[in-house]
């Protein structure tokens, strides 16, 4: 009596099992749910770690070291921060004074609102397949899904997954990362493809007639609607015509340190007109100067 009870019972569970598997490979609300959990619970755990983090660095910096020789330090990386802003706001007048200035306008004031988030982690957990980190704003918070991330030096990536206080972003070195892409000088258009942490990126479907030099920068076309249009994103390594296709065989490095990440930028939509008033001038994000030549 006892065993047939235990069948029963062992069956039915079975089958309730069963039945909660099919929906789920249906529906995907089940694993949808998990990875919101996860996320959350990732980002719950991971924000006192560093806010202890950074109180004990602090601590340690400001009261144990030379505090006179860290206030210089501080409004010296505060002057070569400034410095970097003038280099790449120079970098592209001087390449505009080339080009047609209409088309590198970018409208960030109005159409993109810039928000401020901390890196919480590098690659953990179930993503760690993935080139990414995690950040510490969510769908609730300005980090919905397909956000750009930016820093002062040009393009990180963009938002793959978020719960509602935390966010996964994808950083473009990741393999399942494409980009529409110009170069600064020649205009020429192609898709940047990331080829996994610590690689070079790779530039496809670039025209092989195309002058490509070593230390051109390559900024965003916004043709894929996934970035706005202007944003450096990686510098030329090497071009040469393809063995294999009728393009250039492009290798570039991103523009950003990737690797010891802090803060980063997001750019919300805000859905207001991308085109500003006529009486005022349009802003804009510019690419970094290209390095100079030695002169001989």
């Amino acid at each position: 009596m006892i065993l047939r009870r235990l069948l029963f019972f062992s069956g039915g569970v079975l089958i309730i099992f069963l039945a909660m598997y099919s929906w789920n490979q249906r529906t995907q609300i089940l694993d949808n749910v998990a990875t919101e959990v996860g996320l959350e619970l990732t980002g719950a755990l991971l924000m006192p770690v560093r806010s202890l983090q950074s109180a004990g660095e602090d601590i340690w910096n400001r009261y144990f070291d030379l505090v006179d020789v860290r206030q210089d330090n501080e409004r010296l990386q505060k002057k070569v921060k400034e410095l970097e802003a003038l280099l790449l706001a120079s970098g592209e007048e001087r390449a505009e004074l080339k080009r047609l200035r209409a088309l590198l306008k970018l409208p960030v004031d109005a159409s993109w609102r810039p928000l401020g988030a901390r890196v919480l982690s590098g690659r953990i957990g179930p993503n760690a397949v993935l080139d990414s980190i995690t950040i510490n704003r969510g769908y609730t918070t300005g980090g919905r899904p397909g956000t750009p991330l930016v820093t002062h030096m040009g393009l990180v990536g963009r938002v793959l997954k978020a719960s509602a206080h935390s966010s996964i972003a994808l950083l473009l070195t990741d393999p399942g990362s494409r980009i529409a892409i110009f170069s600064q000088n020649e205009r020429a258009s192609g898709i940047l493809t990331g080829m996994g942490a610590m690689q070079e990126l790779e530039v496809n479907f670039m025209q092989r007639d195309v002058t490509l030099r070593p230390g051109e920068i390559l900024i965003t076309s916004g043709l894929d609607g996934k970035y706005p249009k202007g944003i450096p994103a990686a510098r030329v390594v090497s071009a040469a015509p393809s063995d294999y296709t009728q393009f250039l065989a492009v290798r570039a490095e991103p523009l950003v340190d990737l690797r010891h990440l802090e803060e980063v930028l997001l750019l919300e939509p805000t859905g207001l007109p991308a085109s500003p008033p006529d009486d005022a001038p349009p802003a804009e994000i510019v690419g970094p100067p290209a390095p100079r030549r030695a002169q001989p």
